[in-house]
């Protein structure tokens, strides 16, 4: 018989995470015997409990809030996301090498490709809305799609500076008040900020400087339709939802760990969306 594979997320808190229901659906539909577990690891015990990931009988885990960081420091290994970003999301052996990626690049892609086909085509001018740690992997991966000129709009000019500076010859920082100016041409709006998100206060802005044909994006994906994209809508706008996101940034990992490449199917999505329900 062969053995069964187990991987985690890892985080402080995790239980809220849907990360078990993604990875369980995927080895019911691929017939693997294996499992997907929460780990609720507190700061001080992470960087232990990572570099024995093995130990506690893990293939490779998921790293969330506030452990990013400290994974990225723990391992022998980094692929280029998580180098350029110094954050790892997920983790796999090569070997008995502890090896790590930043794979919410390519789910933030992924995503835009699946529900915007060609959202990239024109892309001169995109405003993101956040300067956190997800406003990096955003930023990251529209400067390796192409975008020519990126305005980072955050309430802390500072943090906008900062993210601003590692990619000075693409990325702008604003203040929040020039976000109108921002927004005038600009192909595709990004929201990385709790701003919108279940139990946090609204996301309350004009869109009408936006041209006709932007894309609007949110990464909060609690509640689904955010009162941002719910706004953007009503103006005729295409918009595009963060679960696509979290489902998609799943991927690597599960083909690293169990070695299949999962889809992300609407059978997944309406199992999560379910999950998320009146949240």
């Amino acid at each position: 018989m062969m053995p069964l594979k187990r991987a985690c997320v890892v985080g402080w808190p995790a239980k809220h995470s849907r990360s078990p229901l993604i990875h369980r659906h995927w080895l019911a539909e691929h017939g693997i015997a294996g499992d997907y577990q929460i780990e609720e690891i507190g700061p001080d015990d992470f960087p232990t409990f990572i570099r024995s990931l093995a130990d506690h009988g893990y293939v490779g885990c998921n790293v969330t809030v506030p452990h990013k960081l400290a994974a990225a420091a723990a391992m022998s290994r980094l692929d280029a996301a998580a180098a350029a970003l110094d954050a790892v999301n997920t983790v796999w052996y090569d070997g008995n090498e502890l090896c790590g990626d930043n794979t919410d690049v390519h789910g933030f892609l992924a995503n835009l490709d699946d529900a915007a086909p060609g959202w990239d085509a024109r892309l001169e001018k995109a405003v993101v809305l956040g300067a956190g740690g997800a406003a990096r992997a955003v930023v990251l991966a529209l400067i390796r799609r192409g975008a020519r000129r990126i305005e980072i709009v955050n309430r802390s000019p500072a943090r906008a500076d900062d993210l601003a500076a590692a990619w000075s010859d693409r990325a702008h920082a604003l203040p929040w008040s020039d976000l109108p100016e921002a927004l005038d041409g600009a192909a595709l709006l990004v929201n990385t900020t709790s701003l919108g998100m279940a139990g946090m206060p609204p996301l309350a802005i004009d869109l009408s400087p936006l041209p006709g044909d932007a894309v609007v994006n949110d990464i909060v994906y609690v509640p689904l339709e955010t009162g941002l994209l719910a706004a953007a809508r009503r103006r005729g706008l295409h918009v595009v939802d963060g679960l696509g996101m979290l489902l998609h940034q799943a991927v690597p990992g599960f083909e690293r760990w169990f070695g299949i490449r999962p889809a992300v199917t609407p059978a997944l999505r309406m199992l999560v969306e379910q999950s998320i329900g009146g949240q």
